[in-house]
């Protein structure tokens, strides 16, 4: 299972989105461009050092994540068909999110084989990316037996 970061647009949640990843095993895919220069100086304050730990894959764009994808996309969006409560996951699930600002274009939502909402308090409109991919990396570790050994 991998979390898949597109466009990201702050370096502070890349950062927090790769300790999360190397904490729970997974790999972290980054679809450029980033709204930020690449590198361990952008990422030191959140990622520390737990950013070696994790396989990071950098793509020039959209179409060169696609080309690489084994498993399925499954998209965290405000706009999901499936609450997150009510989905299905799969050991070889990629785990997509939009940018911070602008979330993805059409092309990407209509691509993912999966959409899902994180159930909110009605009026709120939406979580920090970084949360979103820590409670549904955590969903779908649990559904597929895949948490680290301790």
């Amino acid at each position: 299972m991998r979390i898949a970061l597109y466009e990201p647009d702050i370096a502070g949640n890349v950062g927090t989105i790769l300790r999360t990843a190397a904490c729970m095993g997974l790999g972290v895919d980054l679809i450029e461009p980033m709204g930020f220069p690449f590198g361990a100086r952008a990422l030191a304050r959140s990622g520390m050092d737990y950013a070696a730990a994790v396989d990071v894959r950098r793509h020039a764009d959209w179409d060169a994540f696609v080309a690489g994808v084994t498993g399925r996309i499954v998209l965290a969006t405000t706009k999901g068909a499936v609450r997150l409560d009510e989905a299905l996951f799969e050991a070889g699930d990629t785990l997509l999110f939009g940018s911070e600002g602008a979330g993805v274009p059409p092309h990407v939502h209509a691509r993912a084989d999966a959409r899902v909402l994180i159930p909110m308090v009605p009026g709120m409109r939406s979580l920090n990316v970084a949360v979103s991919a820590g409670i549904v990396a955590a969903e779908a570790l649990r559904q597929t037996r895949g948490w680290p050994a301790p």
